[in-house]
């Protein structure tokens, strides 16, 4: 995973985007919109527009390679 779609550690230490589309967060922490997953030990956050698009799968618990 690239280190842009990691939370950073620190505040302004690099910019938050979706793991799925690309799209930059606005601020630091990501807006409460977006979502937090963790797959194989690793944390990724989903945009809100991803996440509505794919809620199903994402509460299904599905892999992202599925969706």
């Amino acid at each position: 995973m690239d280190e842009e779609t990691q939370h950073p550690a620190e505040p302004g230490a690099g910019r938050l985007v979706c793991a799925r589309c690309g799209a930059a967060a606005e601020s630091d922490p990501p807006p409460l919109t977006w979502l937090c997953t963790v797959e194989s030990g690793e944390r990724r956050y989903v945009c809100e527009h991803c996440a509505r698009t794919h809620l199903r799968a994402i509460e299904s618990r599905l892999d992202s390679a599925w969706w």
